[in-house]
């Protein structure tokens, strides 16, 4: 694959040559096609679909549908919209000596991505590395091969007639050693950034050679505080949990005040008719199992807390005040996105600082975080490390900075 790599850091080179203009016009271009090539996607896609298990959780997150194509395209859109990362003068300044200095927003050059099971990824990752001026290798799973090949075929159909060197995007094959050559492909991958479960972003982070972002794993609590509202807890609980269970801002565990507890049935009830399992512990477990239906509730242990379900499934870790919730958050959370519930300004105020998290949230679901939500158009990725980028990736997030210094013939003493 060292083939691949060395063409897409050529091209990442010709990338930088072009106008903003053309890099809108050809997202715009994209997008089009998207909805003008919408059978032929649909249909590599149900390839893929035709090797998973229907019941499997996954198999939402792999589905296309002429609804999420739709709505990629209008992604795709708004990023050409968006105005350009690139060029930005991030500080300035002349020193003493007359030396003028600019830090100015520059491309990574070529941006590696691993992903699993979401044949969106691969637009949204081109769509924001090409209007950022990056060159992108994808790297998808075996599950969504098909879909994969059909995506990066179109696009680089439209970069073609667009006159663009498609090098810039490129499709390695769903392997495990394609990974591997990647992870070690120092030289022409300037970042790697891994989009999945916490197994993959482990194995990427612990076998790269190359500079890794960290993205994806989310094990998210919701506090319900005290003084919650309990019809504003009922929506934040039922959306955060069962609006998409595959995905890594869904909903793991309800931390709750020992004095609520009486108010689990009626939470319950929002949560049954998506039969949601609920894995509770002694406290939570007394107030449920008269009124939830046994085949649903368990008793939690250790392993219960910590767990990413990306199912219909959470845990309920009962507390005695906002310190325990917010220890609780430190053993067990992945930094994702955290939530509280609360009428009570100086226990959100607290939460907020104290929460060791991405994205913090107060009286809102965390099926929020998400690139489009916050206004940055597609996403290329939940970063949930602290060193670089934190929270949703877009543009800005996927390029760095090079120093300009402009002299008249200084020397230095």
């Amino acid at each position: 694959m060292l083939a691949q790599f060395k063409i897409a850091k050529d091209a990442s080179r010709l990338l930088a040559l072009v106008e903003d203009a053309k890099r809108d016009e050809t997202l715009l271009a994209v997008a089009d096609a998207i909805k003008e090539n919408e059978t032929a996607i649909l249909e590599a896609n149900k390839l893929d679909l035709e090797k998973m298990d229907s019941a499997n959780p996954l198999y939402d997150r792999l589905q296309l549908t002429p609804k999420r194509l739709d709505d990629i395209a209008s992604d795709m859109r708004h990023v050409a919209e968006l105005p350009s990362p690139l060029g930005r003068t991030l500080a300035e300044k002349t020193l003493p000596n007359g030396l003028h200095l600019r830090k100015v927003a520059v491309p990574f050059g070529v941006i590696g991505m691993v992903f699993e099971a979401r044949p969106n990824v691969a637009f949204d990752v081109f769509s924001l590395c090409f209007k950022s001026g990056n060159a992108c290798v994808l790297k998808g799973g075996r599950d969504a091969e098909e879909s994969n090949k059909a995506i990066v075929a179109l696009i680089q159909q439209v970069l073609t007639a667009q006159g663009i060197d498609t090098g810039v995007v490129q499709l390695l094959p769903a392997t495990h050693e394609a990974t591997a050559e990647m992870l070690g492909a120092v030289g022409y991958i300037d970042v790697c950034i891994p989009r999945g479960g916490r197994r993959l972003i482990d194995f990427v982070r612990d076998n790269a050679k190359v500079p890794v972002i960290e993205t994806g794993a989310g094990v998210v609590h919701a506090y319900m505080d005290q003084s919650a509202d309990l019809d504003m807890a009922m929506r934040i609980i039922n959306n955060a949990k069962t609006r998409r269970v595959s995905v890594c801002n869904a909903l793991d565990c309800l931390i709750i005040h020992k004095e609520r507890l009486a108010d689990l049935p009626t939470l319950g009830m929002i949560l049954l008719p998506s039969n949601v399992k609920i894995f509770a512990d002694p406290g939570a477990y007394g107030f449920l199992n008269k009124s939830y239906p046994p085949h649903l509730l368990e008793q939690a242990t250790e392993e219960s807390f910590g767990t990413e379900f990306m199912d219909y499934a959470m845990s309920i870790k009962t507390v005695n005040n906002i310190d325990e919730a917010i220890d609780h958050i430190a053993r067990f959370g992945s930094g994702h996105s955290e939530c509280i519930i609360t009428n009570d300004k100086a226990s959100a105020a607290k939460f907020e600082k104290e929460v060791d998290a991405a994205c913090v949230y107060v009286n809102a679901p965390t099926s929020f975080t998400d690139g489009a939500q916050f206004g940055l158009g597609a996403e290329i990725g939940i970063s949930t490390q602290k060193l670089g980028p934190r929270g949703p990736m877009a543009l800005e997030e996927i390029t760095t900075y090079k120093w300009l210094i402009e002299g008249n013939g200084q020397i230095r003493s």
